[in-house]
């Protein structure tokens, strides 16, 4: 507290006391309480007799407390704000992180399915000796056996290197190098590793070439995509 609200407050109290002891001796009689009464009232100090630089002084003090309680609250405010958008970023960065990790669970769930649908069809796939042998064969009947035996998922692929390779005939020679049949092995005589009858056995040949994609290139997609980038596999 400063000098003049010290001052003010020890000044008030006197007053206040020597006003309540007149008062109580104004009610009992007593002559002498209602003259301390007079000189009290008239000794007492009025907030005019403050000099007017004092007057000032205690303004500024009131203002100072003002600024200092609103300052107090606005910290309040600021702090509650700053803890407010620091709970929501929270929320959106483990919201943000839930759904990366749904994203990657999503993956290896696709992943290991296509995986064992891959690992079936090859359990279920036929192979070359599985089919009867005939005189002939049309463009469908070829097909149609290397859809048995090629895994779903890499005959399209299988499909469009024949396409480009020999156009479905398991007889079509090179007449400049000698590549022979459906994949054009060179020399055709490779083909005989599967069966002796590569020359007139599309699925001979089927599986010879499923064979070559696969050792060579791991998949018939993957030959596809060389053959693709060099016109050759």
């Amino acid at each position: 507290m400063s000098r003049i609200s010290v001052r003010g407050f020890a000044v008030a109290s006197a007053t206040a006391v020597t006003t309540v002891g007149a008062v109580v001796g104004v009610a009992t009689g007593d002559p002498a309480a209602s003259n301390d009464l007079e000189t009290t009232a008239s000794g007492a100090t009025l907030l005019t007799d403050i000099p007017v630089g004092e007057q000032a002084q205690v303004q500024n003090a009131s203002l100072t407390q003002q600024a200092d309680a609103i300052a107090q609250g606005a910290d309040t405010d600021a702090k509650r704000v700053a803890e407010e958008a620091a709970r929501i970023q929270a929320a959106e960065d483990a919201k943000s992180k839930k759904a990366e990790a749904q994203k990657a669970a999503d993956e290896k769930a696709k992943k290991d399915r296509d995986e064992k649908e891959q690992i079936a069809s090859r359990s279920a796939a036929r192979s070359a000796g599985d089919f009867a042998v005939q005189s002939s064969y049309t463009v469908a009947q070829v097909k149609d056996i290397a859809r048995q035996i090629v895994p779903a998922g890499q005959f399209q692929c299988f499909s469009n290197i024949i396409n480009e390779e020999s156009t479905w005939n398991y007889k079509a020679v090179n007449s400049s190098s000698g590549a022979y049949g459906l994949v054009q092995a060179l020399p055709g005589s490779k083909m005989s590793s599967v069966a002796d009858d590569w020359r007139t056995n599309p699925a001979t040949q089927i599986q010879w070439g499923l064979n070559y994609m696969n050792e060579r290139y791991h998949s018939p997609c993957a030959a596809w995509s060389f053959h693709q980038a060099n016109g050759w596999y």
